[in-house]
Formats: structure tokens, sequence, C-alpha cells
């Protein structure tokens, strides 16, 4: 284990991702904003935050919330403006934190000035600069896309183009065009526009969105049929880590990132085989920092549809747990840790209980598993204080995600409005929609929870929780909240870094389908975790060391309570968590 002053930075680092539609608003038009981040900067160095990650705030049409991108160097103008962007980065570095944005350079919006050149016509310089085919022809004349891939938002991943003929590739919505990474001079293109430009103004690295389909290879063939009732079918085989990849994001570095003292995490789905993530993330081989491996965020999704809920059981979030610590153990690699992000439903409704009884043990239960784990540790917006799903009564009518209401058009479509269907899909919308995590910040008990002084309300409807759940009243009861129990565990996590943040994992009774027992070591210092993932009481047996002391438990009387039913046996409570040291 290398030593601490070795280290990158970013390995020891707690970072939280800002939603900026729904994380502040700072002047009363109902949608967050940059000043609104600048406003709440202390909060997040009180929480502990050493890296701000603020997703897509560059000018857009805002087609996919901002990450359908018409300009990379300008501000969505209801955000602010790039010299508000500036005053963000000085106020973090001025607090010791760092500063992160998205790199979203897989696709650009079919407003940019790129892209409009491009649909111009066949011979426009800039034509290549995007994934142009020609269309084929059934039997019967016909005209089909040039492949029968299904786009991410619903629907065919190709958009016929009247004016030249031709279909062009989006493997987002149509209003996504995806750049040809194939062509040097966009790659250029991109390091200047995307990544330079930021930089030279003290950003300090980048989240990379979807960044194993910059290489689609040049075959294009058809994908297997998973799904009979459509044309269209998933085809991530074909266009996720192709064949110039790696080449591509060693290009990155040399050109770009190595000229700067950053870190790069990257989202990387459909990528299963840890060998496979290892090729991204060894420090060697310069390509990425560390990357977000989605198979715990992935439970409960459909195999065919992402938004058919599939029920699971406890076993299954372990052995991804597991797999995913374990998978650098020997290697120069490095690896995250999260559950939240922009794009899931909320930890605590997915992975334990929102009921009113356990919503805030469960939070703390998976506060304590989280800062535990090896890693860096990544925070989403309002998952601090332990927000939840929205309710189940919820209609169609309020979710404004792309993705979940053209899936649930599809469906209504494809069932003819069939009453059974539609409300599995609102069931499953309800427990995995990205819609979920998109929901205003929960600031107070004020109006629209203290997101917004807009007498219309927010861009899009609060919580109805948010009188229970929210920072000032968790701010009131201290320690004992969500929030405080928060801003403990990130406190011991720095503390015990070496165990926490670097220890080698092992788990314990695997199968256990109640309890989650696991251990973390590093030289002769031993950390054991206990988490009892059920609504009644368990009873967990822990490692076999020499000196176990009780540290820190998700409940508040944790230490008085502390039982031994025999030996090495504890009792833990419904939705409970404990964890010990030894060796200290």
């Amino acid at each position: 284990m290398a030593s601490a002053s070795s280290r990158p930075w970013w390995k020891d680092a707690v970072c939280y991702q800002i939603y900026p539609a729904s994380f502040k608003d700072s002047n009363g038009d109902g949608l967050g904003d940059i000043p609104g981040i600048l406003s709440k900067i202390d909060y997040l160095k009180d929480l502990g935050v050493d890296v701000v990650w603020v997703s897509p705030m560059f000018d857009s049409p805002q087609v996919d919330m901002g990450y359908d991108i018409s300009d990379y160097e300008k501000v969505y103008p209801p955000y602010g403006s790039v010299k508000d962007m500036e005053d963000l980065i000085a106020a973090c570095h001025e607090r010791g934190m760092k500063l992160i944005l998205d790199l979203v350079v897989n696709h650009t919006s079919d407003q940019h000035a790129w892209f409009r050149e491009s649909r111009s016509s066949k011979d426009n310089p800039k034509r290549d600069w995007y994934i142009w085919k020609p269309p084929r022809y059934a039997a019967d004349g016909t005209r089909l896309p040039p492949t029968n891939w299904r786009s991410y938002f619903s629907g065919p991943a190709w958009e016929y183009d009247e004016d030249t003929g031709e279909y062009y590739l989006h493997l987002f919505a149509k209003e996504q065009p995806d750049l040809n990474w194939e062509n040097e001079e966009t790659r250029e293109a991109i390091y200047n526009s995307a990544m330079r430009f930021w930089l030279d103004k003290g950003v300090d690295g980048f989240r990379v969105d979807v960044v194993n389909m910059y290489s689609k290879g040049v075959e294009f063939k058809d994908a297997p049929i998973v799904d009979s009732r459509f044309y269209e079918q998933p085809a991530w085989l074909y266009y996720a880590n192709g064949p110039r990849m790696h080449e591509f994001l060693r290009e990155m570095n040399q050109k770009v990132l190595n000229n700067y003292d950053t870190v790069t995490v990257g989202e990387l789905p459909h990528t299963p085989d840890p060998k496979k993530v290892l090729e991204y993330v060894g420090a060697s081989d310069k390509q990425l920092s560390m990357v977000f491996q989605f198979d715990i965020v992935d439970i409960g999704q459909g195999r065919d549809h992402k938004y058919h809920f599939e029920e699971w059981k406890l076993p299954l979030l372990k052995g991804i747990v597991a797999k995913w610590q374990q998978f650098i153990e020997g290697t120069d690699g490095w690896t995250t840790v999260f559950c939240e992000n922009h794009d899931q439903g909320r930890s605590v409704s997915r992975y334990a209980s929102d009921g009113p009884a356990d919503r805030a043990h469960s939070a703390k239960l998976l506060s304590l598993m989280l800062c535990a784990l090896t890693g860096t540790l990544f925070i989403y917006q309002g998952q601090e204080i332990g927000m939840v799903n929205v309710p189940r009564s919820w209609p169609i009518d309020e979710y404004r995600d792309i993705e979940s209401v053209n899936f649930y058009k599809a469906m209504a479509a494809q069932t003819n409005n069939d009453p059974a269907e539609l409300e599995y899909v609102m069931r499953s919308l309800q427990i995995l929609g990205r819609d979920n995590a998109r929901l205003p910040m929960q600031w107070s008990g004020d109006a629209h929870a203290g997101f917004t002084d807009c007498e219309k309300g927010p861009w899009m409807r609060v919580h109805d929780l948010y009188p229970e759940i929210n920072v000032e009243r968790q701010a009131r009861e201290g320690e004992t909240s969500v929030l405080g129990f928060w801003k403990r565990m990130i406190r011991f996590r720095k503390q015990h870094a070496d165990v926490l943040v670097h220890g080698a994992f092992e788990g314990f009774g695997m199968e256990d389908e109640r309890t989650f027992v696991f251990e973390k070591r590093a030289r002769e210092k031993r950390a054991a975790v206990v988490l009892n993932f059920t609504g009644e009481e368990q009873v967990v047996e822990l490692p076999a060391y020499e000196g176990l002391v009780f540290k820190i438990g998700s409940y508040d009387d944790a230490a008085e309570a502390e039982e031994r039913v025999n030996g090495r046996v504890r009792r833990l409570r419904p939705w409970e968590g404990r964890l010990y040291l030894a060796g200290c």
C-alpha cells in the first residue's frame, strides 16, 4: 500500500455530485443555478467534501437535462455565466476543495454548430464529424435504418435526414447525434473546446460520460433480437468497448490531461468483466483514474427493458460489492464507492426501507457501509439527508425525464394502454426512474423545501416529505440525524483511511439473505462491519480477531446497547450497522 504522501490526492477524496437544476435556486426562477451552488459551498465544506462534481451546466436546449450540449464553452443562461463558474472554481479552491465537470463528448446537441454544419450537406467539411449512413431497403422497398439498434431513450438509434437522404446515429435522444471519434480533426476540436477551455480555468478533472462508447467500430452489424415485439434491439455489444477505445483514451491523456493535475472518473456501462475494467484504470497505462462500474445501481433492472423491475435478494448486492472491492487487489488500479447518482433511484428506497420508522436507520446503515469500503467515495446531493424515492401515488404527469416518459409512452402504445402493464411500468419507474434523484434538494421545511422563492414553484415537484426530511431540521438535530451521522462517518473514514479507504476486503456468510458481514484489513489493522438489512432483529458473528473494539454504530445509543449474545455473536436491531476496529 502506497504511503499517504505518495498517493494521488483523489484516492482519499470524498466527492459530492451536484445536479444544477435541482440543487439551489438563487434568483427565484424555479430552476437551480451556479450562484445557488456557490451559496451552499460552506455547507459542502462542513460536510467533509473534498471534490465538488457539477453535472452538465453547459449551454443546451435541455432535451436531456444538459447532456445535449450546444456549446461547450458557454453556460446554460438560466444557470448563470462562465464568470459564475470561475467564481465557483475559485470558491472551492479557497476552501481546499477541488471541482470537476462532466465531460460529455460521445455526442452533442443537434443544435451545436458542428452538427448544423455536418447536416447541411454531404460535402460539408464537418460531414464526417458525426456518423452518417445511407438507408437500407426491405424487399418491398420500405426504407430501413442502417441497423436495428435501439437507443437508450426508446425507439431507433438512427434518425433520417430528409435533406441529405441519410441517417445519423444517436445512441440517446434523436437530438443527441453521436460524434465520430474516428475523425482526428473531430477529436482535436473536442480536446480544445470541451477540455482545455475548462482546464485552463482551473477545473480539476472530469467525470467522463459513457466513456466506453466513443469507438463503435466500422462494421455496424444488426443486433440480436431479444424482444420480438420491437424492430429495435439493444446493441451495446457493438458500440461499447470498441476496437479503438483504449487508443482514444491514451491520446486524450497524452495530448491534454497529462499537462494538468487532474482526476478522471469514467462512466463504464456494459463492462461486467473485471479484467476488462482493469484495462481502463491501470495507473501504468494512463487512461482513466477510476470508473463507475454499474452493477450495484443496475440491481432490479429488467433484462430486456430497464424499467421492468425484477425482485432481488441481498446476496446479489453483497456479491457485487465484493467483486468491485476485490478486483483491484494486487494491481495498480483503483475503484469507486457509490450507490446513487443523477440516473438512479434513491438508495434508501432501493436497498433498504423508506418506511417512516425505517428510513433514517436505513440511511445511516448505508452510510456506514459505504464509508467503510475501499475506493474514492461519491455522494449524490440529498443522499446525506436520506432523501427517498417519489411517492407511489405520483402519476406519470409528474415525471420529467425523457427516458422514463418515452418508455411509458412506448409501452402504452405497444400494449394498447393495458392497465396491468402500465401499472407495472409505473411501479418500476417509482423504484428505478431517474426522476427520483432529480427532485429539488430539500433544504428546509419552508415552502418548496427552501429550494426556491419562485411563486409558481420549482421546475419539478418537491417531494411530499420535505417537511420531515430536510437539511435545516437535521442540522438542528445534530449528530443524531442522518446528516449528522454522515458527517461523523466521513470524519471517521478519513481518520482510519489506511484500513477503510485503502484496505483489503473480505466478506463472510455471503449467502445470508438478512445480514452483511465483512472485514477490511491493512497490515496489522482490522475493521469489522456488521449490517442488518432487515426490519427485524438479527444476530451476527464477528470475525475471529483479537481485540476488536466497537467504534461507531448507526443507532444513536449503539455504544450503550452493545450486547454480546455470546462470544463473538452480536444482536443487531432493524436496519442497524456497527463497525469494530482492532490493531489501532
